[in-house]
């Protein structure tokens, strides 16, 4: 393996192996063709990405209900926010 490469790789790249079928592939082989990806491992990541970003979000959503249901706004709270809500309105040019 060349140097650089190998350096790139030992410098905090992990490599992933894995087994996908004919189909997929040449799905993922088409959007090469048409430049949404340079390679297979462009989509591999950019796919990871998409999945790790909404299992984070899904997450955080889940930790915020869980908050509201243990402690949920007051009348006065909702009041006041629908308060602001109607002053941001009406300051707007339209």
């Amino acid at each position: 393996m060349h140097l650089a490469l190998r350096a790139r790789y030992a410098g905090g790249m992990t490599q992933f192996v894995t087994r996908i079928d004919d189909r997929l592939a040449r799905a993922v082989d088409d959007l090469i063709e048409l430049g949404v990806f340079e390679s297979r491992s462009e989509a591999v990541r950019a796919g990871l990405h998409v999945i790790v970003d909404r299992e984070r979000r899904k997450l955080i959503g889940e930790q915020i209900n869980a908050g509201y249901k243990r402690l949920p706004e007051t009348d006065e709270e909702m009041a006041e926010a629908h308060a602001h809500g109607r002053a941001m309105i009406f300051e707007e040019p339209w």
